[in-house]
């Protein structure tokens, strides 16, 4: 029986192999991750913090579900692998510089992705259609004045997407202009899906704070979970609603959250 920090989610494993370009995470390895005959794969998915006691990098604080989520998982050859997880070697490849190697290669197929026009569109079309499950009264809704990100990040607690927030705001340009360009065609509304993250944000929001007087707390000490969660969620309604999972919407979900999060539709505004 696969103890739970191996049994992968579908999409999890898509977006590696998506965000990989079938090479080897470790720099400077062309190595592809998928042999010749293009069908058999001969990547191993390594765990940053391992999955079990024994392995290198082992955080016992962590839970399974932490364990085998994308953020701690990042696809290598079978020597790199090796390598990494050899216990003589555990000093040499720490927490740090494996989540530097997961950045910059996800980054590097990222930017190239990027130049795509088509990359997105097919990606916030699904997202915008799915069902939304609530009906939340939000006031907040129409509230885009701009805001210091960083000032934002900071009031918010945010950690461990703290990377992903400020690597990925740079595409904020482009998700406007594709907004734009859909809205114009009359196949899309913006407000609809930015309404259907916000609603999510909410929805989750109220399963942490419950009635609690320290709301702004309790938001702050679970930030980086709350962000996750929303992005678990999204992607649990993809794999509902999608028969064939667009690659590309694995690349485009966490673009949408950074968006949606600059906007103010996930989490909580700065004071001023």
């Amino acid at each position: 029986m696969v103890d739970k920090a191996r049994k992968y989610k579908i999409t999890t494993v898509k977006r590696l192999f998506v965000l990989s370009g079938n090479e080897c995470y470790s720099p400077d390895c062309a190595r592809n991750l998928i042999a010749e005959d293009e069908k058999t794969i001969v990547a191993k998915i390594c765990h940053i913090e391992a999955a079990s006691p024994n392995g290198p990098r082992y955080n016992p604080s962590m839970i399974d579900d932490d364990r085998r989520s994308f953020e701690n998982l990042l696809l290598l050859c079978d020597e790199h692998h090796e390598i990494i997880d050899n216990p003589l070697n555990e000093s040499n490849y720490p927490k740090k510089l494996l989540l530097k190697w997961k950045r910059d290669h996800e980054n590097k197929l990222l930017n190239k992705k990027m130049t795509q026009s088509t990359l997105l569109s097919q990606s916030v079309n699904i997202l915008a259609n799915l069902d939304s499950c609530d009906n939340n009264d939000d006031s907040e809704q129409s509230n885009n004045k701009s805001f210091n990100i960083s000032k934002k990040i900071d009031y918010n607690r945010i950690k461990i997407n703290k990377y992903l927030i400020e690597e990925y705001r740079v595409y904020a340009g482009k998700i406007d202009t594709l907004y734009n360009e859909l809205e114009k065609s009359g196949s899309f509304k913006k407000e609809k899906l930015l309404k259907k993250i916000r609603n999510l944000y909410l929805r989750v929001k109220g399963e942490y704070i419950a009635g609690s007087e320290n709301e702004l707390e309790i938001i702050q000490n679970n930030s980086d979970e709350i962000i996750k969660k929303i992005e678990t969620l999204l992607f649990e309604e993809i794999e509902e609603t999608v028969v064939e999972i667009n690659d590309d919407a694995l690349i485009a979900v966490p673009i949408i959250m950074v968006d949606a999060f600059m906007r103010c539709k996930i989490l909580e505004k700065p004071v001023s």
